[in-house]
């Protein structure tokens, strides 16, 4: 609890700016506003929503090659975690305990979700972060986004600000487990009045914390426009290459005490693991924006898309039958043989592309936007054996199947004024989706056509005076189920999800510190969860909970103590529920499944506290040395409330050094040193659980995610 204390007196971090180049020798600057296709699904300052804004200058001082959840680990209610165990490669996010298939992510006002999992993999664009000009997490439901409904939380990101003068960069991270990451940034400036062009090059590996989880991850960014008085042209290209060791598996809490860093993946094979366990993925992005300036008050942008992402994860099993592969079995000799050790590869080939837009008026009192877009995802998933020990006559295909989802949503906002001290918030959205899957690699023969209509009204008012503002607002969110939910029985077919979100904000703001608090109130109707129910094909499927809430207040704080020392921090506490709770358990000793009730229990990965502090010094001019601090509380693995199914609360201290030289050409070198997990605490903010009956006995197997003891990571950047 002291430590809970000192997080609590150092209370998060600042909101930053947007942390777009401004000039003020060029003329007007409908160019250096926030761009619009962002604006239109940001929340605004005085927006009723609870928000956090992260300016490009703070996430230059953080970026040193994790990946996009770890520089986001000091918002507030935030717990990420890592296959790897060093925040490179997959990575995960949970905002209020909320997943990332329930977080909305756009770049540049695009849907990046993917359309069937509705996850987000950030691994698939190494370092985007450095072409990064502002994110806003917006948590709860929010305003209205595109793509997959925000049900927990939103994260906007924008790459669009304007570079109006030239520019390069060189970026370089060295740090434990031989990770590496290079970048190059090149622009050219406003040039001729109208044009400018910014390219990005990125490389980052490792060795990763957990035995063989790797990472070999490359990236490029490339982005031009035409810069009028009244309108703009831009077009963005940006592409990701993965390829990372499986480490998905996790450690069982037998090897956890002794071998934290063991790898499951590729043991199958005898002898040493397989090498080529490997998650291998591109994915290439195309944006095309155009804006206009209609009036002095009146903004139109609209936006195409496209992303193409193909790739495959190959697996060593040994022992399989050729029979469920649909492969012919060998004859050797007289004798038929039926099994063996293979190689496979299960493939994921998809198209996803589409419209957004928005119409932005402005006038001294109001503000309306009218927008939203349309997508359509193409996706085939395939699996073949490329490799089989006792014989493959020609690479065998054993499933190749289909799905198609179309999603349109249409959204209406107005903010008025309401004499000096108020302001009335509404924002109504109509989304439609029409979801078709052609058959299950275990359930081919199951086809699935689901149409769904939402609507998701909010509303709100907020207030400001001299140095306080604040905020009361009701926001209703409605999601479909992932693709994995629907693999039941026709008559087993998962609900939608629904959430009713009520927040009420209050913070006091002036040069010196800010404080804010926010209170909220989420309840769910058929929330999806684990329950350890078995579907058709013997998986374990997601099941609709009548009832489940969040409740919870954070604390939001930051001061300059003095020119040389500033503080800033964030605490979350909450009460997380499920009402009432139906396990399943396996019974394998009479067949079938048991089940246990439960009244009231804790929701899984939903911690009742998480702080996080910042304290920041000035030794010296142009240094700046800063100890970062997190602590998350204790975490169950399901919905049980079992203690003997938990992750263990747990507290990291990490520190970082930044050295700024400005000397002649050099615009500006920075020196980092980062220095994570300083006390070397053993911890685990991830992992898995299941049960079952066997020898007349109940027997729980909990697998975790390790992440690494003490580690470091040296950057140095030149700014030229």
């Amino acid at each position: 609890m002291k430590r809970i204390a000192i997080l609590i007196t150092a209370v998060i971090i600042a909101n930053g700016v947007s942390g777009q180049n401004k000039d003020s020798t060029k003329r007007d600057s409908f160019l250096l506003l926030e761009p619009v296709e962002v604006k239109a699904i940001r929340a605004g300052e005085n927006s009723p929503f609870t928000k956090t804004n992260i300016s490009k200058r703070e996430i230059e001082k953080l970026n040193l090659g994790q990946d996009l959840p770890f520089i986001l680990n000091q918002t507030p209610s935030v717990v990420v975690n890592s296959d790897a165990g060093n925040g490179i490669g997959y990575t995960g996010i949970r905002i209020r305990g909320s997943d990332a298939s329930r977080i909305n992510v756009t770049l540049n006002g695009v849907p990046f979700n993917d359309a069937e999992s509705q996850g987000n993999f950030f691994v698939d664009l190494p370092d985007f972060s450095s072409s990064v000009g502002s994110i806003q997490v917006q948590r709860g439901v929010g305003t209205s986004s595109n793509g997959a409904g925000a049900f927990g939380a939103s994260i906007n990101i924008s790459t669009n600000e304007a570079n109006l003068k030239p520019y390069a960069e060189f970026n370089n991270s060295y740090g434990s487990f031989n990770t590496w990451k290079h970048t190059v940034k090149v622009g050219s400036g406003l040039v001729s009045d109208h044009f400018t062009s910014d390219l990005r090059l990125s490389s980052i590996n490792s060795d990763g914390y957990i035995d063989r989880a790797s990472t070999d991850l490359k990236s490029f960014y490339f982005s031009t426009a035409y810069l009028g008085n009244r309108n703009s042209l831009r077009f963005n290209m940006f592409s990701g290459k993965e390829k990372t060791y499986q480490a998905w598996y996790g450690v069982s809490e037998a090897d956890l005490k002794t071998n934290r860093t063991v790898n499951y993946a590729g043991t199958e094979r005898p002898g040493d693991p397989y090498d080529n366990e490997t998650d291998n993925y591109k994915q290439d992005h195309y944006q095309l924006f155009y804006n206009q300036q209609l009036s002095s008050r009146i903004k139109f942008n609209t936006g195409l898309f496209y992303i193409k992402g193909k790739g495959y994860y190959e697996q060593y099993k040994a022992d399989e039958a050729y029979a469920d592969y649909g492969l012919s079995e060998p004859v050797d000799g007289t004798a038929v043989i039926t099994n063996t050790d293979l190689v496979r590869q299960l493939w994921l080939d998809n198209d996803f592309y589409g419209n957004i837009f928005s119409m932005h008026y402005k006038d001294d009192i109001s503000q309306f936007t009218l927008g939203g877009g349309w997508n359509k995802y193409e996706g085939r998933h395939y699996g073949d054996v490329v490799w089989a020990e006792k014989g493959l006559a020609l690479p065998g295909r054993w499933y190749d199947l289909d799905a198609d989802k179309n999603d349109f949503s249409i959204y209406f906002k107005e903010q008025t004024k309401i004499g000096s001290l108020f302001a009335i918030f509404y924002d109504l959205q109509y989304r439609t989706v029409k979801y078709t899957i052609y058959g299950f690699r275990n359930n081919p023969g199951l086809t699935i056509k689901n149409k769904y209509n939402f609507f998701n009204p909010k509303a709100g008012l907020s207030f400001q005076k001299n140095e306080w503002s604040g905020y009361l607002s009701y926001s209703r969110g409605q999601k479909e189920p992932n693709r994995d939910d629907f693999e039941a029985g026709l008559d087993q077919q998962p609900k939608p999800e629904k959430l009713n979100d009520l927040e009420l904000g209050l913070e006091k703001k002036n040069n010196k510190y800010n404080i804010g608090i926010v209170g909220y109130y989420m309840q769910y109707k058929d929330q999806l969860v684990l329950t350890g129910e078995i579907n058709d094909v013997g998986a374990y499927t997601r099941t609709n909970i009548a009832k489940s809430y969040r409740a919870g207040v954070e604390i939001i704080a930051g001061a300059e103590i003095a020119p040389w020392l500033n503080a800033a921090g964030n605490v979350s506490v909450s009460k997380n529920k499920v009402i009432d709770f139906t396990e399943y358990i396996d019974d394998y000793d009479n067949g079938g499944q048991q089940t246990k009730q439960y009244s009231s229990t804790d929701i899984a990965f939903s911690p009742n506290i998480i702080a996080g502090a910042t304290i920041s010094f000035i030794p010296l001019k142009n240094a700046e040395l800063s100890f970062i601090s997190k602590y998350v509380g204790k975490q169950y693995l399901d919905n049980t409330q079992n203690e003997t199914r938990k992750l263990n609360a747990f507290y990291t201290q990490d520190a970082r050094f930044i050295y700024t030289i400005t000397k002649g050409c050099l615009k500006e070198l920075n020196i980092i040193l980062q220095a994570n997990n300083l006390f070397n605490k053993l911890y685990e903010p991830n992992g898995y659980t299941f049960s079952y009956y066997y020898g007349g006995s109940l027997t729980t197997e909990n697998y975790y995610f390790p992440m690494a003891g003490t580690n470091f990571m040296v950057g140095v950047n030149l700014k030229f």
